[in-house]
Parts: C-alpha cells; structure tokens; sequence
C-alpha cells in the first residue's frame, strides 16, 4: 500500500497491519486485457469555480499519460459523464442529496468531458444518472464486448463515483486498479481514506508509473 503523491504515514502503518492480520489487502493484479475508464473528469467537476469542482490539474496530467499509453497500444479507452433531464426526474433521491448536481443538464457545457483528456473517434462516454459508472449504463456489455478483464479507473471523486465504480468492477468480475495520482477528490481525508479502503477490499491502488510499467510488460509478452 505505497501509492505515489499520497501521504497516510499518520496512520496507515497500524491499520494496515490490523487488516492485513486479518486477511485483507491481497493483490488482485493486472490481466491480460486492460481498459482505461475515466470517471467523470468534466467540466462540471474539474472547474474549481463551479460549486461542485475542484482543481484536479495533476490528476488530469496523469491521466493524460494513460491515455497515451492505452491508446498507444491499442488498448479500449472509456469516459463517463454524468446528465440529468431538465426535471431532474432521473436523478432521484441522489439529486436531492446534493442538489448542486441539478447543474449538470443534459447537453450543457458543465457534462462535457475536459478539453484537456478529450475523447477520441470510437472511445465511449457512458452517461450515467449516479454514482457508479456501470449502475443502469451499458459499461459492462461495452467492456465485454471488447473482452476486458481489468478496468484501470482514473477520475473523481475517489470517494464518490471512483469508489463506487470500483466497487460495481469488482462485482462484474473485473481485475480493478485505481490509479492514486490519477484519480482526485474535493478534501484530502475522504481522498485517503477511500484509496486505503478500495485497496483493501475492492481493488489495488498503484501509481500511474506503475500501470505503464503493467502496459510496457503486455506489449513484450504480446510480441514474444
């Protein structure tokens, strides 16, 4: 549990060796063929000045340099918006918890994904009405369709719609990696302790330099 730009010496040692006594915190590791899913990383999140952004620069450069790397090795690549109709009908109970999701109207700037990570021709963006990115979206069909085995989650929030993305990835029966440098939050406590959390039950937890390094070991055992 050693993740590149995120500092838990406060207090993970002892609660790492509680879990890890416990039997938590294995590794599930990479298979064969990953997927890049981008959770959320729109404007209406990554605009510090609107009511539900942040400024999420570094995490938007990392994930950039995985959107290199899978592109590059021709490797599916996934986005995630998040839209409501203009009665906010389909957003339930979720938009009435944090009502400054009502921004987020179909069709309006604020749902666009960032201009800094824009999609490419054939790269998916899976609209969703929650948290998770596989809840009533067709993420999983897409996914297997193309034969995926691990989803390789970058976004925000870590604690909102990264966890639960997580989550949900585990509970199809994917390998999931969280990419702790390329996935942010508004605070850095839930930040932290969501990555401890998703590392200890849900997924691993590694550097953006170690997914390359998971990339760059695929392509030679692909070519041998």
């Amino acid at each position: 549990m050693a993740w590149s730009g995120v500092d838990m010496s406060d207090w993970r040692p002892q609660t790492l060796r509680s879990y890890q006594s416990k039997g938590f915190a294995e590794r599930s590791g990479f298979g064969t063929r990953p997927a890049l899913l981008i959770v959320d990383f729109i404007n209406g999140f990554t605009d510090p000045a609107s009511p539900l952004g942040g400024d999420f620069s570094a995490e938007l450069a990392q994930t950039q340099r995985l959107l290199d790397a899978f592109r590059a090795s021709h490797l599916p690549v996934a986005y995630t918006t998040t839209a409501y109709s203009a009665e906010l009908l389909d957003g339930g109970h979720f938009v009435r918890k944090i009502p400054s999701l009502a921004l987020l109207q179909e069709g309006s700037p604020p749902t666009y994904i960032d201009e800094r990570i824009k999609q490419r021709p054939g790269e998916h963006v899976v609209v969703k009405k929650y948290a998770s990115a596989f809840f009533g979206t067709d993420l999983y069909r897409l996914l297997q369709r193309d034969g995926v085995d691990t989803v390789v989650l970058a976004g925000c929030t870590t604690s909102g719609c990264v966890r639960a993305s997580a989550v949900d990835s585990l509970q199809y029966g994917f390998r999931t990696v969280v990419v702790a440098d390329a996935v942010g939050d508004r605070a850095r406590e839930p930040h932290e302790a969501s990555l401890f959390d998703i590392d200890a039950k849900y997924g691993d937890v590694i550097s953006t330099a170690d997914v390359l390094s998971q990339l760059a070991r695929l392509a030679c055992h692909n070519v041998d």
